[in-house]
């Protein structure tokens, strides 16, 4: 048995470790107890102390030993001092395990039975025999492992991996992710992938022969001694170098074939002439056989199969091929197996009568040749008959319907004319009546009555031509199904109101009129006054186009799929039984058959009930259906506890009446359980009621508005009814104004609607996107609203500013006060908008809407609901919309905008005028308090209204007009008299000093500086204060947020306006060059002018001066803090900014306010104690350090620090000295970026960045120390700007390279784990250089600013030589992108922009063009750089940003840096150059024109034009007359007007060494005729045919080069050097002529510097040498070099090919 090495060592059966470890033990106990671990080693180094596998001590005083496994090298220490080894101390004792007598016998004689039965076997043992030897540890397991090795040994093993299925433990269920995960990372996937990719199956070649021989004809079984190679009419298959045993005839070679030369080794061939194909046979082996059947089946690629030595290797697609081709011939040689025995048996059996079987086999042939006919036949005279009766149905109906048509036709004619010739009569005895009364102008009158009964004529006749369906509506059938449906509107549910105009006055806002409440036109509701001015219109969201194909969403498809039960999609007027879809709570499912019998009595498809009560109910229906669902949710068990609380919030009005009603509907449970029993039956409704009963539902529920959706689309569907379908839609329209489907049924919906009538569908359609775009309504349409819908025009709402004026805007049903006020505010040039909302009045109460979300139309039906509560129809409503000033911000400044001013003067006045500001005993005033006071402000509106006119009378006949009525109440007729006096003494006051000194007062005084901390809790309905004297307030309102965050906003405005700063914390500038201020807490700190408190929030460092001691310098912003405020605050006040652990406690209240819990972040705390050195305080001289004004403790190296690092982070960087200089210089670089350090450099260009990456890109071990700092600055930083530089620096840092495997998983968790929006950014960089690789240069100057632009994309410029306007190309993205910086690109208008990122190379932006462009292929196609003068190629593999640097820092490097220019590392700094990025044609391969049009057009005319100008061909007359006709057709098409202007403009169409062959005017009329002659192309195909005619030239695609050459006395001095796919041409420079031709075979060696290119040609014994005097070196050089380099790819692959 094979025992493997060093396994013999341990388990074999005489001297392995285990044997002598059981003799050492059993002296051990013979010599009483004298062997020990050392005696067992001392033995086993002397047995195996020559073993190879066995590693003997050095020496006899070491106590280890050790053994060479599989693995490596383990050493064993027998007394286990060593960490490092495997201790075997107490090897012995261990070995023996045995059970202690003494245990034993307190065992025997213990009286607990549990006990002893534990120790059962060990106390049988004692009884037995004592003497008997047990056996040890070691015997135990050398006994398992020989029976294991004895079973492996019998037996053939097979690995087999075991994958768990799942974690319970349970039979047949697997976890799908569980097992892939384990087959994933046992690495069965790869291997999988591996064999795969490789050749799976493998057969011998005498197995395969056997196998598949049938495949080909002609191979012979594999047991004889040879096998026939087969050459088909296809090709010849065989094998080189294989001899043939014996020769046979030679047969002749199929057509085609002739001249073929046998292979080597083949002697003879002969012909199988039995099959359709010729083919020819010759003698070969197995392997050969083999071959020719994979050829034969499998095809003639190489890499589909592969012939070994002994086996032949298929792919496992290839082995099923082989399969079904196999199993296909062997059935069908079975069949003709099968049909030949059986005809031989047949035959054989009926040989007697062969004559008599023939004749009955044909005799049968042809009775089942007629049998089978028959059939056939019948079918098609049935057919036939069939189809003639049906062709003469439909000609018949046919004809009938166009001789109805036809006859309807001429009856209407007929009528018509009856009718004419009846109202001509008419007019003329009208006429002659009204003559001979004597009536004036009794012909325009008779004309008149004429007109208009044609139009009536007109109008009767269009209503009977109209038919029911989606074809017959017209607008006038909708107005006047509107005008039918709620033209009734409060008769019924009102009809003691008498239906008159209503008059009231109303005061609202001190505008005070009398309203005249009537049934008027929607455009004139709510209107203060008439006006005549024009209605503004709203710019509405546009309509989005959607890119769904709807043709799948069809609605009787969704029926199918969705509808309950065996309801269908179609028109019905029967009850349902159920809801049409799946409704999850019980409560809905009543709603929606009270629903469903609804809509029926909406469309008139059901009866109103019998039964109609008297009483009068003016409730509004959308309160009762809250009631309803509220008390259905409340009694459903399942959703008590859900919804008890929701429902609260579930109202439609703003005020608390629709709270206090749904809080009673949930608590009172005998509220009634027949509520919409009660609505079906008890009384007929108005259609008002019954759509605020249906809309009013789908608001309140959303998981209704699906079902009522589908009940109006099952409704329309097929409906025959004209009218029911009509008010269907009406009903549809008004619910997609109020309510938007789920997702789930929006495209069908959106189908449905495409496919409706004509008028209604884009108006639908529309309107759904509006309630989509502004959300789902709070209350159902208004009576305006409906009245819109007659003629679907938009709503005109008349808005009534504080100045009495008023304008008119239109609207629609979701239309919202912010797009009203903005559309206010731009009509009147309002600018300063903040503040200004909507507001509506009815009567007495006046609402607030804000300049938010809310709805307008909201606001408009709650209006009109609140009529009808007081006994007031709907349409009667007399709601007004006011626009005024809500908020005024502490920093309001009356000069800025003089319109705002004029509204707010307007507002101020007609509020105190109407007691809106008002002052009572004992009550608190708003603006003043005191006749004084009241006095001024009517004194100071007579100055502004009369300016210094002053007259007694006029006062006092405007003095009623100014004085609040309260107080001329309260004087009575006296009163007057004693205001004039006040207000004349005022006046005189106001005419000295007309500003206003206003006093506020309230019931809290604070002013913003000494609110301290605020915060809301929205369950409670409170908000908290908090002053910096320590005094707390706690309110209670309803709008607690809304409040908080208002005095939250008049805070941070106050603080980014303010320029008083107090500090925090004492600090203590430590200098460094700077002038730094000294703080004391509760300094006060006043900035320079020109900077307030945003410059402060926004930077790390301010400049201010010091009010304690009037010092001047820079400062910490995190040691102090913005006082908002804008005068210079009280001392009183900054002395409790001096009390300690005031911000500390701020500070915790707000961490405790943030109870929801946050996911905790990852940080380097684990990574720094394994691999950041210690942090121990260095001596520094307090000169080049700054000590951060809120520092950390001094042992977290990974938290956020202002201070420069003396010492690299990373341990393993402290012993190299260079490195951690570097390591420094990046850190300080870092902070002053990120501008926690102080400079005098700004932060743009790249100095900083060029600092941070630069040691790390050339040096792998500081790479992971940077991104080391980055997060470490990242880590616990307070400041936002700090932070959000710190991010750009990692933006930058993934795309450049990647960290090592150690620090990876952290880098990706700290990234995940944070929510900035670079971080996802920043981690799909850093996976995209872990696939691409990593850079060499630090990051350009554009990707540097493109991070600081918030942009992460970035799209480079990119010229073409044609015309290509960008403009009209529709591939580019005109998504808002950082473009490169306008710089570095000249202005070109035939560009267009490419996305380049960090990782792009320049192959992936050539592949990226040639895509965008459509090109066939981009073989040749080059990036191309033009930097100053200079043009380089950009190499494929390069990165497209580092060979852009790489050239900068080239030219920086060569360029003399201009005096006073600073240097950075040998680089002159802010030195920048215009660079452009062109892509263009290098190398001319496979240039055909013609095959790729794009590629003639935009590529090869416009680059191969200018060479033929320069006259660089050798060209003919001829063919240069032909070429400038082509080439004006390129410019001016068939334009015959330019003609005249060829002499003119020769040096464009000619090239210019043939200008001055002839005249200007021959080549005029020579041009002139060859334009005729290419009539009927295209610009397009003009240049193509320039390209065909130029491409036989052997200069075509050359590059061309005039240089100066002194080695080779043949050619002139001034030579043309035309470089192309043939190789280097030399040309004479006059006659054009090509001189030389040396392929690039015949190149051995070139070389160039910035004046020449050397060109070795030849060997150096049979060579010559051509010197070249040029300064564009570099581009032969690199031309040269990449034509010799695609030469070579392409031979290498063909060699591989072959």
């Amino acid at each position: 048995m094979y025992v493997p090495l060093p396994l013999s060592v341990i388990l074999s059966a005489h001297n392995s470790i285990y044997c002598l470890s059981e003799e050492v033990f059993t002296e051990a106990v013979i010599l009483v107890l004298q062997g020990t671990d050392r005696t067992m080693l001392n033995k086993v180094n002397r047995t195996h102390g020559g073993h190879k596998d066995y590693i003997k001590p050095k020496s006899d005083q070491e106590n280890s030993f050790g053994l060479n496994h599989f693995a490596g090298i383990v050493e064993y220490d027998i007394y286990g001092r060593s960490s490092y080894v495997c201790s075997t101390a107490g090897f012995l004792e261990k070995n023996r395990d045995s059970f202690s007598a003494d245990l034993r016998q307190l065992i025997h004689i213990s009286g607990n039975s549990f006990l002893k039965g534990l120790f059962a076997d060990d106390l049988s043992e004692r009884s037995q025999d004592s003497k008997k030897k047990g056996l040890t540890l070691s015997s135990q397991f050398r006994k398992s492992l020989d029976t294991l090795m004895k079973t492996l040994a019998s037996c053939h093993p097979f690995f087999i991996r075991c994958i768990k299925p799942n974690h319970h433990k349970k039979p047949q269920m697997f976890d799908r992710n569980l097992c892939c995960r384990q087959l994933r990372y046992s690495g069965m996937m790869e291997t999988a992938k591996i064999r795969r990719a490789g050749y799976p199956i493998r057969h011998n070649f005498k197995e395969f022969v056997d196998r598949y021989r049938m495949l080909v004809p002609g191979i012979p079984p594999a047991h004889k001694t040879n096998c026939l190679g087969v050459y088909l009419s296809v090709g010849l298959i065989v094998t080189p170098n294989i001899p043939l045993v014996s020769c046979r005839q030679t047969a002749r070679l199929p057509r085609g074939v002739s001249g073929y030369r046998l292979p080597r080794g083949v002697s003879g061939c002969r012909t199988h002439c039995n099959t359709k194909r010729p083919i020819v046979v010759f003698q070969t082996d197995c392997k050969a056989a083999s071959g020719c059947i994979c050829m034969a089946v499998l095809g003639k690629s190489q890499e589909e199969h592969q012939l070994g030595q002994t086996k032949v290797f298929l792919k496992d697609a290839h082995d099923t091929i082989l399969e079904q081709e196999r199993e296909r011939v062997l059935s069908k040689s079975i069949l003709i197996l099968q049909r030949s025995i059986r005809a031989w048996v047949y035959r054989r059996r009926y040989r007697p009568v062969t004559a008599v079987f023939l004749k009955l086999r044909e005799a049968a042939i042809v009775f089942q040749k007629h049998w089978r006919g028959r059939a056939p036949r019948l079918r098609y005279l049935v057919m036939k008959r069939g189809y003639s009766r049906l062709q003469a149905l439909i000609r018949s109906r046919r004809l009938k319907s166009d001789f109805v048509r036809t006859r309807s036709s001429i009856v209407a004619l007929q009528l018509k004319k009856r009718r004419l010739q009846e109202l001509l009569l008419l007019k003329k005895q009208e006429e002659a009546q009204m003559k001979k009364s004597g009536t004036k102008n009794y012909k325009l009158l008779a004309e008149d009555n004429y007109k208009q009964r044609l139009m009536d004529l007109q109008k009767e006749v269009n209503n009977t031509e109209l038919g029911a369906g989606v074809e017959s509506l017209d607008d006038d059938d909708y107005e006047r199904l509107v005008d039918d449906l709620f033209g009734d509107i409060g008769d019924k549910s009102s009809p003691s109101i008498p239906n008159s105009p209503i008059k009231k006055t109303t005061n609202v806002f001190g505008l005070s009129c009398e309203v005249i409440v009537v049934c008027c036109a929607p455009q004139d509701l709510g209107a203060a006054r008439q006006d005549t001015e024009e209605v503004i219109d709203i710019p509405h969201s546009p309509v989005i186009e959607h890119k769904i194909d709807l043709s799948e969403f069809n609605f009787r498809k969704f029926a199918m799929t969705y509808f309950r039960g065996n309801i269908n999609y179609q028109y019905s007027k029967r009850m349902v039984k159920h809801s049409l879809l799946e409704l999850p709570h019980p409560g809905d499912q009543g709603a929606s058959l009270a629903l469903w019998m609804t809509i029926l009595r909406f469309m008139g498809d059901l009866p109103e009930p019998r039964y109609e009560t008297d009483t009068v109910d003016n409730t509004p229906v959308m309160e009762q259906v809250n009631q309803t669902l509220s008390r259905n949710i409340l009694n459903n068990k399942s959703f008590q506890k859900h919804y008890s609380q929701q429902m609260i919030s579930m109202t439609l009005k703003r005020q608390n009446h629709f709270n206090d009603t749904v809080h009673r509907s949930l608590t009172n449970e005998d509220y009634g359980s027949n509520s919409y029993q009660t609505w079906l039956e008890s009384r007929r409704t108005t259609n008002l009621e019954k759509l605020h009963f249906i809309i009013g539902h789908g608001i309140l529920r959303q998981e209704l508005r699906d079902e009522i959706y589908c009940q109006i689309c099952k409704q329309l569907t097929n409906n025959p009814t004209k009218a029911s379908f009509a008010r269907g839609w009406i009903l549809l329209s008004l619910c997609v104004g109020c309510f938007a489907p789920s997702d789930k049924f929006v495209e069908y919906l959106r189908a449905f609607i495409r496919e409706g009538p004509r008028g209604y569908a884009p108006y639908c359609e529309q309107r759904l996107d509006r309630t989509f775009h502004n959300g789902t309504r709070k209350q159902p349409p208004s009576w305006v609203e409906l009245q819109t819908t007659k003629s679907k025009a938009p709503i005109v709402i008349p808005v009534v500013f504080m100045d009495g004026s008023v304008k008119k805007l239109t609207a629609d049903s979701a239309t919202t006060a912010q797009e009203l006020s903005e559309q206010l505010c731009a009509n009147i040039h309002l600018k300063d908008k903040y503040g200004f909302s909507l507001f509506i009045a009815l009567f007495d109460k006046v609402s607030s809407l804000g300049n938010g979300s809310e709805h307008v139309m909201d606001a408009i039906s709650q209006c009109e609901q609140y009529a009808k509560e007081q006994g007031a129809q709907e349409r009667n409503a007399p709601w007004k919309v006011y626009f005024r000033k809500e908020v005024f911000t502490p920093w309001h400044d009356p000069t800025e905008d003089p319109v705002a001013t004029n509204l707010i003067y307007h507002q101020v006045v007609r509020g105190v005028k109407c007691g809106e500001y008002r002052c009572d005993k004992g009550l608190i005033m708003t603006l003043c308090c005191q006749e004084s006071d009241i006095a001024m402000l009517a004194a100071q509106q007579f100055y502004v209204e009369y300016k210094t006119t002053f007259d007694s009378t006029l006062i006092s006949n405007v003095l009623p007009n100014y004085i609040p009525d309260q107080f001329l109440k309260s004087g009575g007729d006296k009163s007057i008299g004693r205001w004039e006096k006040l207000v004349v003494e005022a006046y005189k006051k106001v005419c000295k000093r007309p500003a206003v000194e206003s006093c506020s007062r309230g019931v809290l005084e604070t002013c913003y500086g000494e609110l301290f901390y605020r915060s809301a809790q929205a369950h409670t309905h409170s908000f908290t204060m908090e002053t910096v004297q320590g005094h707390q307030f706690v309110f209670q309102c309803m709008s607690a947020e809304e409040f908080v965050t208002l005095m939250t906003y008049m805070q941070g405005g106050l603080r980014r306006r303010s320029q008083y700063l107090v500090a925090t914390q004492n600090y203590s500038p430590p200098g460094d060059g700077l002038t730094l201020l000294s703080l004391q807490r509760g300094d006060l700190i006043m900035l320079e002018p020109g900077t307030t408190g945003a410059v402060v929030l926004d930077t790390n460092w301010c400049v201010g001066t010091c009010q304690r001691n009037g010092q001047k310098g820079h400062f910490p912003v995190e040691s102090v803090y913005v006082l908002p405020t804008l005068d210079r605050p009280l001392d009183s006040l900054l002395d409790h900014f001096k009390s300690e652990g005031l911000f500390d406690k701020n500070k915790s209240k707000q961490q405790s306010t943030l109870s929801a819990p946050r996911r905790k972040l990852h940080t380097l705390e684990k990574y720094a104690a394994q691999n950041f050195r210690s942090n121990q305080r260095l001596s520094v001289s307090r000169g080049h350090t700054l000590t951060s004004a809120r520092r950390t403790s001094a042992s977290e190296l990974w938290k956020h620090t202002r201070e420069p690092l003396r010492q690299p982070l990373l341990q393993k960087l402290l012993i190299h000295q260079e490195l951690a200089e570097d390591a420094c210089h990046a850190f300080s670089a870092i902070l002053k970026y990120m501008g926690d350090l102080p400079t005098r450099r700004s932060r743009g260009g790249v100095e900083y960045t060029d600092i941070i990456f630069r040691v790390a890109l050339k040096n792998d071990m500081l790479r992971d120390e940077i991104y080391c700092q980055i997060m470490k600055q990242l880590t616990d930083n307070r400041n936002r700007l700090s932070e959000e530089r710190g991010w750009e620096l990692m933006w930058l840092a993934t795309g450049l390279f990647a960290c090592s495997q150690n620090l990876l998983k952290e880098l990706t968790l700290f990234m995940t784990m944070r929510s900035h929006t670079v971080s996802r950014y920043s981690l799909d960089r850093l996976q995209r250089t872990l696939r691409n690789g990593q850079r060499k240069y630090p990051p350009h100057q554009v990707e540097v600013e493109a991070i600081q632009h918030h942009t992460k994309h970035i799209y480079h410029k990119v010229y073409f030589p044609d015309d290509t306007d960008e403009n009209q190309n529709p591939f580019i993205d005109r998504s808002p992108t950082y473009k490169c910086n306008l710089k570095l690109v000249c202005a070109v208008h035939f560009v267009q922009a490419f996305e380049v990122n960090s990782s792009t190379r320049a192959r992936d932006l050539s592949h990226d063009i040639t895509d965008r462009l459509n090109l066939h292929s981009g073989e040749g196609l080059t990036l191309f750089i033009k930097i100053l003068d200079k043009i380089f190629s950009v190499p494929e593999a390069e990165f497209f940003f580092d060979y852009v640097r790489e050239l900068s820092e080239w030219i920086k490097r060569t360029r003399p840096s201009r005096g006073g220019e600073e240097q950075v590392h040998g680089l002159a700094v802010g030195a920048e150059f215009q660079y452009q990025v062109f892509f263009m044609k290098k190398l001319w391969v496979n240039a055909v024109p013609g095959r790729d049009k794009r590629a003639d057009t935009i590529f090869h005319f416009p680059q191969e034009l200018p060479k033929y100008l320069r006259g660089y061909h050798k060209v003919s007359k001829s063919d240069a007359i032909r070429l400038a006709a082509l080439i004006y057709r390129t410019k001016f098409g068939n334009s015959k007007d330019e003609l005249s202007l060829v002499s003119h403009m020769l040096a464009e169409l000619v090239p210019v060494n043939l200008v001055k062959i002839q005249s200007p005017k021959d080549w005029s009329k020579s041009i002139s005729s060859a334009f005729q002659q290419t009539a009927g192309l295209s610009p397009d195909d003009a240049k193509i045919a320039f390209l065909k005619h130029t491409h036989t030239w052997p200069t075509f695609g050359s590059t061309f080069f005039e240089v100066k050459q002194t080695t080779e006395p043949a050619y002139p001095e001034m030579i043309i050097v035309a470089i192309n796919i043939k190789g280097i041409n030399v040309i004479h420079p006059s006659t054009k002529e090509v001189l030389a031709v040396h392929p690039f075979t015949h190149i051995s060696n070139w070389s160039s510097g910035n004046t020449y290119f050397n060109i070795q040609i030849g060997n150096l014994v049979r060579g010559s040498k051509l010197l070249c005097e040029t300064s564009l070196g570099y581009k032969m050089d690199d031309l040269l070099t990449s034509y010799i380099f695609l030469l070579q790819s392409s031979i290498g692959k063909r060699s591989v090919r072959l």
